[in-house]
């Protein structure tokens, strides 16, 4: 595809100006954890640390994908936030977030601000 492209059309891919950024995560549980220890850290999750945050989170109970609620991207305080909700959670034995990166297109790098 041709790189001369419209305002309209760089909006509607979501390229250049328009990029949106977000972040993997991936949790490992406590051996032993049921399901309905699960349920609840995951209900608190999305409640206390995603929703609050103005997050959505696309994805299982151990592994998904943080981008805003709404059209733009998750900044690194909203990053450093999920971080910190989820150091303070027993249930987690490890939790991994990738550094921010490009929500539709991965491969490519982000845009310096």
């Amino acid at each position: 595809m041709a790189t001369n492209r419209s305002r309209r059309l760089r909006k509607k891919l979501c390229v250049d100006e328009f990029q949106e950024l977000g972040f993997e995560l991936n949790l490992t549980y406590k051996d032993g954890l049921d399901d309905k220890a699960i349920d609840d850290f995951l209900d608190a999750f999305l409640d206390d640390a995603i929703a609050a945050n103005g997050l959505s989170y696309v994805g299982g109970d151990d592994y998904g994908f943080v981008c805003l609620g709404k059209r733009g991207s998750v900044d690194e305080e909203q990053r450093t936030q999920v971080e910190a909700w989820l150091k303070g959670r027993s249930e987690l034995t490890e939790y991994k977030l990738s550094p921010l990166m490009d929500v539709w297109y991965p491969e490519n790098p982000i845009n310096p601000a």
